[in-house]
């Protein structure tokens, strides 16, 4: 085993980390889109937002901005509501 087989894998590695990284954005946004839509539509649209920040968070920092600003609200409404 030389030191070129295990730059390979790191090469390797590193290229799939990336692509991981891609995917994880473009899902995020993806379910981000079909939340938006599914305000309108049929469906758990807010859920779905919440779950796609919740995504997108981990690699954008306006995503947790807004995914802790939405959360702070739903407990204040949550709280309003049973006092």
């Amino acid at each position: 085993m030389s030191c070129r087989n295990g730059g390979a894998f790191l090469s390797v590695y590193k290229e799939v980390s990336v692509l991981l990284r891609y995917g994880k954005i473009a899902g995020g946004f993806l379910l981000l889109a079909a939340g938006i839509a599914m305000i309108a539509l049929p469906g758990p649209g807010w859920l779905t937002i919440f779950a796609a920040l919740a995504i997108l968070a981990g690699e954008f920092l306006w995503a947790r901005k807004l995914l802790d600003r939405l959360k702070s609200q739903v407990s204040r409404l949550r709280n309003r509501g049973t006092s």
